[in-house]
């Protein structure tokens, strides 16, 4: 497969026409004029035959043709970075200073893909597409009351912490000018519509590339939708000064145990949290998240903590 080569152009030397590795060296020696690293002599296996019929005579093998390999002409070239590639190397630089917790965990998320078939056309009627991601950032927020130390940020030396009031949610978003985290402002004033109708805006400045600073700025914390495009678990890096970040995986459907144990279809998502384990230990990252899992398995219990 390294070598493009078609198994059926290869004459195979072992037993009842088998291909050897050494059928394959040889075949790239004739190919490429290459000098064998090792020959293999090979000694005939004597026959011992129990009848009188003479043995037949082996049919002369030809060797395949010569197949001229292509002639890769490409050069390297060299780039300078521009404008946003320099700001994710700063970012990232600093990111490396922060000693990293990572929790991982599954969502069921069947109920509410039964709550956003009922309310996507509904949506849309008003002009706006209804993703999973509103109900993702709308949990985080109330999470994010009961654990105020997820919406903080720690200074240069890690001496002081300030808790932040809003809760300006950032969404890592693939855009024509890379990775940018453009993030909705104070998600805890706002309903699961009005978030929708934010991530519509924004997304469609970052498919034009128009994204401003104001929308680039004052993030307290991240989620990053990675499963939109593939992938189940990942390893989410910290933003400087945020503490925390959640990276959710593609949704699947698998199979699971009911309550009267049959065997049911689920829509099950993997999230991977990162947390700055400074201010935050491995306890409450994972109440943090036992609590946002349980907004998004059961969407009605988000009614009773909506403001």
């Amino acid at each position: 497969m390294e070598n493009n080569i078609k198994l059926s152009e290869v004459v195979g030397t072992g037993k009842d026409g088998r291909i050897l590795k050494e059928d394959i060296i040889s075949f790239l020696a004739k190919q490429t004029g290459a000098i064998l690293p090792y020959e293999v002599e090979k000694t005939p296996t004597p026959v011992i035959s129990t009848s009188n019929t003479p043995p037949k005579e082996k049919t002369p093998i030809m060797a395949p043709p010569t197949i001229p390999l292509p002639i890769f002409s490409g050069k390297d070239r060299t780039e300078p970075l521009n404008g946003f590639q320099k700001a994710m190397v700063k970012t990232m630089t600093a990111a490396l200073k922060i000693p990293h917790f990572g929790y991982c965990d599954q969502v069921d998320l069947t109920q509410l893909v039964r709550l956003r078939s009922e309310l996507k056309d509904l949506a849309k009627s008003r002009g706006v597409k209804l993703s999973y991601m509103p109900f993702f950032i709308k949990a985080a927020s109330l999470g994010l009351l009961q654990f105020p130390v997820f919406n903080a940020s720690v200074d240069e030396g890690c001496q002081n912490i300030t808790f932040k009031a809003s809760h300006n949610i950032g969404l890592a978003m693939d855009t024509p000018q890379g990775l940018l985290v453009p993030n909705v402002k104070s998600v805890q004033a706002l309903s699961v519509f009005d978030i929708a109708v934010e991530l519509n805006r924004l997304q469609a400045l970052g498919s034009a590339g128009q994204l401003g600073t104001a929308d680039l700025t004052g993030g307290t914390f991240t989620l990053s939708n990675i499963g939109s495009i593939g992938g189940t678990y990942a390893k989410p890096v910290i933003l400087p000064p945020e503490v925390a970040i959640g990276a959710l995986g593609k949704i699947q459907v698998l199979p699971r145990f009911n309550s009267r144990d049959e065997i049911v279809k689920a829509y099950i998502m993997n999230v991977s949290w990162s947390a700055d384990h400074r201010v935050i230990d491995g306890a409450t990252m994972s109440r943090f998240s036992n609590l946002w899992r349980s907004y998004l398995e059961n969407p009605a219990s988000m009614v009773l903590d909506l403001k």
